[in-house]
């Protein structure tokens, strides 16, 4: 296991045995009835680790840290350490696989799980989760994948129209051309896919982003700009 994430952990870990978290800890059994019956965060964990402890409490109690967790009060940062520790278990299998499908650097992945995991805490919409637990960790492994091929198409596509390495597809004569005229040129050369093209390649937005900002399906913009590519290249070898 990644040295980082096991730190990571051991730190939780240390930070819920100090004199300041328990102050911590009283605060929040005073303000949620679900917490009031343990004593300390060492029996909270141990209750909600253990698989006989029925969902539906465990559910109550991780409602009242979420609710905690939303706060900047030292309850607040009480709550968020719990949250992490409680998950932890689940947060460890998230781990786990993403390094298994080699989605980053193990130690970047450790530092992303976690600031992933604590910002899908404190934005959860309980009004809108059943399943605290599952939704959270199953939001953290969904978007630790988005952002990994997210990057790895946007550095494809830096790559591909790297004018250090391709000499530029198109060269306009004015370099101090407007964003305006440089639409109005390109769409003299590819007609309606330029703007689709200048997102990407100017703007450094993905494909499928810059689809949705015109509203085109994923596909659809994949092809269109496709398309578009192999014109300029056509155009780039007649001038050539």
């Amino acid at each position: 296991m990644s040295s980082s994430w096991h730190e990571f952990h051991e730190h939780l870990v240390q930070s819920s045995s100090t004199l300041n978290f328990n102050r911590g800890f009283s605060a929040l059994r005073s303000n949620h009835p679900a917490l009031s019956g343990f004593a300390d965060p060492a029996a909270l964990l141990d209750h909600l680790h253990r698989g006989t402890a029925p969902p539906d409490q465990k559910n109550l109690i991780l409602t009242g840290l979420i609710v905690s967790a939303k706060g900047d009060s030292r309850s607040g940062d009480c709550a968020l350490t719990l949250m992490l520790l409680a998950l932890w278990p689940g947060l460890d299998g998230v781990f786990r696989r993403s390094r298994a499908r080699r989605l980053g650097h193990t130690d970047e992945l450790a530092s992303e799980i976690l600031a992933r995991a604590t910002q899908s805490i404190r934005e959860l919409d309980l009004t809108q989760v059943n399943r605290i637990a599952a939704t959270v960790l199953m939001n953290v492994e969904r978007d630790v994948r988005r952002s990994f091929y997210r990057e790895s198409d946007r550095q494809a596509q830096q790559v591909e129209f790297d004018t250090d390495l391709h000499g530029g597809i198109v060269d306009f004569d004015d370099t101090d051309v407007s964003p305006k005229q440089l639409l109005a040129e390109l769409t003299d050369l590819i007609g309606v896919d330029a703007d689709l093209v200048l997102r990407v390649v100017i703007d450094g937005f993905t494909q499928a982003e810059a689809g949705k900002e015109i509203g085109l399906s994923e596909p659809a913009a994949r092809k269109r700009f496709q398309r578009a590519i192999r014109r300029l290249r056509d155009h780039a070898d007649q001038k050539s």
